[in-house]
């Protein structure tokens, strides 16, 4: 099995996808383990001395003000787990806890929170036993950390509370660790406070995502791609000299993409009703100008995440110096705009789809295609239905491009004044995600049927080699009307899977 192993100077984004998706295990290296130990050395000195230090020996939040004697520290630590695990509402996906633990494990590993190295032992151990806490949708505004997700990690450390076992089933945390061979940690000064203070679940949301719109971003060249092609238009908009006077990168990339897709097809530009079309429709025309733009906020999104991954997010931080200092980095705002700027990439992405697939729908726009793609039209819907499914999702994905971090609420007696709502952001861009693949899948559907439905005309290469693998992952071609949900299931599926490139990469190479 793979391991990563985590040391003082952050991870990548492939560990941990590593991690949250592929069950790899866990390492700390020796350089943690001591930076651990001379970060932990520091804050037993400061608990000694009779001056409080915000959260070593006093309160939290609006309550630090209160001085706390040392007889009570450790009641201190597991009283702010306990009451800050307050979450409600329905379990987060394992891959988003998993995530969440490791993250906060990363920054626990920089040296700069003061955790002892044996509770960061425990945090890896038990996501190599597959032990994932419950958490729940809701109890984050993103600020001070996503305190409640994580407070129900920590919770989990303590072997309190309810977890999900490695075959899946909810049980006490206790039993798990148990059966797991783990001890629950007592925790000391400081470290409830550092087990639940970043933005951890918002960052593993956001790296996640920006993997799987990586992908979806390339499948949706194909699909407009096979659009164009079903449609008759023309590929000359997608000449690289037209896009290097707009010299925005990720529009040259779908635009080289779409290209190389329709490498080779006799349906472009050649029969469209008998007379050249000067222009196609800006759905069509305008495919890698949309597309090219999602990839660039893909592009600054990752760069967010490649700092954030970087950093450690604790309040107070233990400094080389030794000192300990109160500060802002936990606040969520440079992770959730770009949460939300993606959510709005995406919006516009799946519109844009599905516009293409009512063009191709619609016979006074299609160029000679028969009604909703019917067999019989008439006696047949064909996929009228379809692109009625299709238009629902990208209306609710509009929605979910409302920002969430343009929003903030108040809390904690008015000493969390300002928050950044991140953890809401990345939780409707997961669904964002979600409804574009099934956007891209109807599409997809439609493209590959219309292309068929082109008797006579020879499709690309790469065109025919998607709708070969598509029809046999099971979704069917042309025909009579059918029960259409299995169909649509399976090009759900299809893309989810990355099989639109699988199936396309080795006709045209790598795309970008």
């Amino acid at each position: 099995m793979h391991t990563v192993v985590v040391g003082t100077s952050g991870v990548t984004a492939s560990d941990v996808l590593a991690v949250a998706r592929g069950g790899a295990r866990i390492e700390l290296s020796g350089e943690a383990v001591a930076a651990l130990a001379a970060a932990r050395r520091i804050v037993d000195a400061l608990a000694a001395k009779p001056e409080p230090v915000y959260g070593v020996s006093t309160g939290f939040g609006a309550l630090a003000s209160r001085h706390i004697s040392p007889e009570l520290r450790a009641q201190l630590q597991r009283n702010i787990v306990r009451s800050h695990a307050a979450g409600m509402g329905p379990h987060v996906e394992r891959e988003v806890v998993r995530a969440l633990m490791f993250l906060r494990l990363k920054t626990v590993c920089s040296g700069h929170t003061g955790v002892r190295p044996e509770v960061a032992q425990t945090m890896a151990d038990i996501l190599n036993a597959g032990i994932t806490p419950v958490v729940h949708e809701y109890g984050s505004l993103g600020c001070s950390g996503d305190l409640a997700p994580l407070s129900h990690c920590a919770l989990t450390l303590m072997g309190e509370g309810d977890a999900e076992g490695p075959d899946g089933v909810v049980r006490p945390a206790g039993e798990l660790l148990a059966e797991a061979g783990i001890t629950p940690v007592e925790l000391r000064e400081k470290e409830g406070l550092a087990l639940l203070n970043g933005t951890d679940g918002m960052l593993g949301m956001l790296v996640m995502a920006l993997a799987d719109l990586e992908t979806l971003y390339k499948s949706a060249d194909v699909t407009a791609a096979l659009s164009l092609e079903a449609l008759l238009g023309t590929d000359k908009v997608l000449a690289p000299e037209l896009h290097a006077i707009r010299p925005h990168p990720g529009q040259s990339a779908a635009a080289a993409n779409m290209l190389a897709v329709l490498k080779g097809s006799e349906l472009t530009g050649h029969h469209q009703d008998g007379a050249p079309r000067v222009q196609d429709a800006y759905s069509v025309r305008c495919a890698p100008q949309v597309a090219g733009a999602g990839r660039d906020t893909l592009a600054h999104a990752r760069t967010v995440a490649e700092r954030e991954l970087a950093s450690a997010v604790d309040n107070p931080v233990v400094l080389p110096d030794g000192r300990v200092e109160s500060n802002g980095n936990f606040h969520g705002a440079p992770v959730a705009y770009v949460l939300d700027f993606l959510a709005i990439a995406a919006a516009d992405l799946g519109s844009i789809a599905e516009r293409r697939t009512d063009r191709l729908l619609d016979k006074n726009r299609s160029h000679g295609l028969p009604p909703f793609l019917a067999d019989d039209a008439g006696v047949d819907s064909g996929l009228m239905i379809a692109q009625y499914t299709q238009a629902a999702l990208v209306s609710e994905m509009k929605r979910l491009a409302v920002p969430a971090s343009a929003d903030s609420i108040p809390s904690s007696a008015m000493q969390e004044d300002h928050v950044s709502m991140g953890w809401s952001a990345a939780r409707k861009l997961r669904t964002a995600v979600d409804n574009l693949t099934r956007i891209l899948a109807i599409e997809l559907y439609a493209a590959t049927r219309a292309i068929e439905l082109r008797a006579g005309l020879v499709p690309a290469p790469a065109s025919q080699a998607v709708i070969a693998a598509v029809r046999a992952a099971g979704v069917q071609g042309p025909g009579p009307d059918r029960f259409l949900a299995p169909d649509l299931a399976a090009a759900d599926a299809f893309v989810r899977g990355g099989q639109v490139l699988a199936a396309v990469e080795p006709v045209t190479g790598p795309l970008a």
